[in-house]
């Protein structure tokens, strides 16, 4: 972690100065903290390591404390030639010499070992390897000889992540101080004949190894060899230091919305398991912006886990903001939690809470994806085993589009799922069931059949077992069957439900329903075997049979409301999304799979068929209600109308799915009309990796609805690239294009550089979002990062959400 370490008189002068800061407006406020960090800076009293690791760099330690000495171990030496000189008390070793010593390692062409005065003297191609793996080289040392103080001429340490201080001579006192005269800190890899990218020199350079720093006096920045920055004093942590208390670099940036920005973070090291980041982002525009993230990690026992708490608040002043809300004038803030804790090897808790003033808050000053169209908080207790799955847990949703009321909200508290396959076998085969459990109330706003206006609040209950049996045959013409038997019963109680059929409120009802299905699914595959391939040409039927029709249609739907009818569930028992919805009537699936392989490991597998409803009511149905016959359940809207299982015979489906090499590979799947053929639905992705270039486009198409004008066709594109141009450099991208409007929704390109020890990016980002006080946006960001010292950002936008940060893909 880095820090900023402020002497007595810094303190003092502080104070002063923001007594002086009462009196000045916002422009002059952040002129001056601007002027008072540059002056902390050049003071010298930065101090710059992030309070979480810096991923992109190794992260092994070295210069860190020293290993305790024990002066009771022995001292061997070794080497070629020995010369005991007992007048002088001198004992002379020559060629090949080692000294080991409380795990010290010294090794040299001559080492002079002065008994009376305690000292070891070497000399020739010295090499010292210390406990911690530090290596200093030099052509002439003389150590004390419990290898605590020394003395050093013309050496080089290097650190195990290859961290480099070299100096003309060196000191090193009680110890644990070593104090290097005309030094020069990288850590960037030796290259000889080149200077390093980038290096810190000073006229003394003082290693205090308890208190784990690394102070620098009269000292220049180098990049390159070239000096570009003079600094009296500058001090940070020794690369062994994770965390430490202190300022962190500050971030300026500049926005329409926001003007001029100033966040000057702190952060508290309270202790190894908690701490607190401070960091108030200072807005010409819109005020002072409150934010801070206290993290803390928890052990009991067995118990293991993590929970940060994120807030932020502001006083705000309708007037500034795009749109002139009045309604949002005053206090806006938020408070963010989430956790996640083990309770043993099966068994974890956690959960994801965000509260906030109003609905646009968090995504204004982009905390959030500005795209997020609910507000979804969740608590879960979960036991999780190789076949098993039990959790609990608990819901609060909120809309956060424009036609969502702020009154609008569902609670679940809570939901139960139990899923359990019973480990021996029953009847030869896999006996399993699944339970459900739900307890749901929301504040529910809407106009009735006659346009009354309702606001009121409704609540649900729902208790839903299945038992399921099946066991697979193979006979021996080498078909396989899968017969299964599935029994499903639920309670369910509503209050002040809506009845979907005629959008009037359901008073109070309790309701019971039971389904028994049995199903047989059938597939014959063929196989083709040559020297480099094999084929395998796969019919596979599937029939169904269940009770015919219970009652559901005229009953709240609030989980099976969506339907994706393609290759991945044409052979489900039940294709719904949940609960509230299940399957009746006898069905029939056929489907034709292919699958090849190569010895050269390509892979290509694709899947036809269609589903035929026989008997029985088609909960997917939708009609107009223009037929004679058609009563008021199936003139209803049971699911999404259009979803290629509306009538008897389904739409196709297809699945491609395609690895011809481990570079590419593709997953396509379409659903095209029964009667045209023409596309209805189509998802196609397509993914390129070769060495460290990766490029992922994905096609999404949903096609109109004919009985619903306002569905329109809907065609997307997503894609992204990391390309690499050169050694170190590389080129990142991604975007989201609408292709029926014509426009990106979203879009960046950046160019990054990237080494051991320096990373630099510059980012352009663009989005194209209006809702409310959320507008267009453009921004620039330039950012680089120094190993073991921290990192810098500029951008011309401080909404930190826009830019996705690829430094650590």
């Amino acid at each position: 972690m880095s820090e900023v370490q402020i002497a007595s008189m810094a303190c003092a002068r502080k104070k002063k100065a923001f007594r002086i800061l009462n009196a000045i407006d916002k422009m002059q406020l952040a002129i001056f903290v601007l002027l008072l960090l540059i002056y902390i800076v050049t003071e010298g009293f930065l101090n710059d390591l992030r309070a979480k690791s810096f991923s992109n760099f190794n992260g092994n330690k070295s210069f860190g404390v020293s290993s305790a000495i024990d002066p009771a171990q022995p001292l061997y030496l070794q080497g070629d030639e020995l010369i005991y000189d007992s007048r002088r008390e001198k004992v002379t070793a020559r060629g090949n010499v080692e000294i080991t010593f409380n795990n010290y390692i010294l090794t040299a062409d001559q080492i002079v070992y002065d008994q009376s005065a305690n000292t070891l003297s070497a000399s020739g191609n010295v090499v010292l390897r210390d406990p911690k793996g530090d290596i200093t080289r030099t052509e002439r040392i003389t150590l004390t000889d419990d290898f605590r103080d020394g003395f050093i001429q013309s050496l080089s340490i290097i650190g195990r992540d290859q961290s480099r201080i070299t100096a003309r001579r060196a000191v090193r006192r009680d110890g644990r101080v070593t104090e290097f005269e005309l030094g020069k800190f990288t850590p960037c890899v030796h290259d000889p004949g080149k200077p390093p990218l980038w290096c810190i020199t000073a006229d003394r350079i003082i290693h205090d190894a308890d208190a784990a720093t690394i102070t620098y006096l009269d000292t220049t920045f180098d990049i390159m060899g070239v000096p570009v920055v003079y600094l009296p004093f500058f001090q940070h942590p020794d690369p062994s230091v994770k965390r430490r208390s202190g300022f962190l670099l500050p971030r300026f940036s500049s926005s329409e919305d926001l003007g001029f920005t100033l966040e000057t973070p702190y952060y508290f090291a309270f202790s190894r398991s908690y701490d607190l980041t401070f960091n108030p982002l200072y807005t010409a525009r819109q005020g002072m912006l409150w934010r801070g993230v206290w993290r803390h990690k928890l052990a009991f026992g067995n118990i293991r886990g993590q929970y940060y708490i994120k807030f932020a608040g502001i006083d705000q002043s309708y007037e500034d903001l795009p749109n002139n809300d009045s309604n949002l004038d005053g206090w806006r803030g938020s408070f963010e939690t989430r956790s996640e804790f083990s309770l043993s090897s099966w068994w974890n808790f956690g959960w994801d809470v965000t509260i906030e003033s109003d609905d646009t808050f968090r995504r204004f000053y982009k905390m959030d994806n500005i795209l997020q169209t609910d507000r979804v908080n969740s608590i879960h207790f979960t036991g999780l085993s190789d076949r098993n799955f039990f959790q609990v847990k608990g819901y609060h949703f909120g809309g956060l589009l424009l036609s969502d009321s702020d009154a609008s909200e569902s609670r679940v508290h809570p939901t139960v799922d139990w899923n359990y396959i019973v480990g021996a076998p029953v009847f030869g085969g896999e006996l399993s069931w699944t339970v459900n459990a739900l307890s749901m109330s929301r504040n529910l706003a809407f106009n009735d059949i006659n346009g009354q206006y309702f606001n009121t609040d409704t609540s649900s209950q729902r208790l839903i077992g299945s038992m399921r049996w099946r066991r697979r045959f193979i006979d021996p013409f080498g078909i396989t069957y899968t017969p299964s038997v599935n029994l499903r019963g639920g309670i369910l109680n509503y209050k002040n439900a809506v009845d979907p059929t005629s959008n009037t409120l359901i008073d109070q009802e309790t309701v019971t329903r039971g389904v028994m299905s049995a199903s047989l699914l059938a597939s014959y595959p063929w196989l083709a075997h040559s020297q480099s391939t094999s084929h395998v040409i796969e019919p596979i039927g599937q029939i169904i049979g269940r009770t015919s029709d219970v009652r559901q249609i005229d009953l709240p739907n609030e989980d099976a409301r969506s339907i994706v009818f393609n290759d991945t569930n044409l052979f489900e028992l039940n294709k719904t999304s949940g609960f509230d919805r299940v399957e009746t009537g006898t069905r029939v699936n056929l489907g034709l799979q292919y699958t090849f392989q190569s010895n050269s490991g390509g892979y290509a597998r694709l899947l036809a068929g269609q589903s035929f409803h026989l008997s029985g009511k088609n909960i997917y149905e939708y009609n107009t209600g223009n037929e004679p016959s058609v009563n008021v359940e199936s003139a209803s809207k049971i699911l999404t109308e259009n979803n290629g299982l509306e009538d008897r015979t389904s739409d196709y489906v297809l699945g491609a799915y395609l690895a011809p090499s481990q570079t590419f590979s593709l997953i396509g799947q379409g659903r095209f009309d029964d009667k045209e053929l023409s596309l209805r639905r189509a998802d196609v992705t397509a993914r390129f990796l070769y060495g460290p270039t990766a490029i992922t486009s994905t096609y999404t198409y949903t096609a109109s609805d004919p009985l619903d004008l306002s569905v329109e066709d809907q065609q997307e594109l997503l894609g992204t690239a990391i390309l690499q141009l050169a050694d170190h450099w590389r080129f990142l991208g991604s975007l989201r294009y609408d292709i029926d409007e014509s426009s990106f929704r979203s879009h960046d390109i950046a160019l990054q550089y990237s080494d051991d020890c320096f990373i630099l990016t510059t980012k352009y980002t663009e989005t194209n979002t209006n809702n409310k006080d959320i507008i267009s946006d453009r921004t620039i960001m330039l950012y680089f990062a120094l190993k073991h010292l921290g990192e810098f950002k500029y951008r011309t936008d401080a909404l930190d959400h826009l830019l996705v940060e690829n430094q650590d893909q």
